[in-house]
């Protein structure tokens, strides 16, 4: 019994490196959660702008070949309308998150 207590009255001085786990993200800039949704809101807004500016080249030859038909001729506004809303959305990306964590408060 009295080994055993000596023993564990030693294994206090048997101090264990701690383990420390780099953060993988630090190399981009990113230390919080907060940086982290800012990048992939950058990345995501990107995205978006570029299929938005696609869309804008699609939407001009839907209207092009439309042949004057109103149908068509209104898919092609409504197209070009939903392009450009969604190239304002993705240049807005980083200010929106922005806003987000300002209302949360983080």
């Amino acid at each position: 019994m009295i080994v055993l207590i000596g023993l564990f009255g030693l294994a206090g001085l048997a101090s264990a490196q701690q383990i420390k786990i780099p953060n993988p993200l630090a190399p981009g800039g990113v230390n919080s959660f907060g940086d982290l949704l800012l990048k992939i809101a950058e990345g995501v807004g990107t995205v978006i702008a570029s299929l938005g500016t696609i869309m804008i080249i699609v939407a001009g030859i839907l209207y092009l070949t439309s042949a004057g038909s109103p149908e068509r001729m209104g898919k092609a506004k409504t197209a070009l309308i939903y392009a450009i809303a969604g190239i304002a959305i993705g240049l807005a990306a980083r200010a929106i998150v922005e806003i987000v964590k300002n209302i949360m408060g983080a």
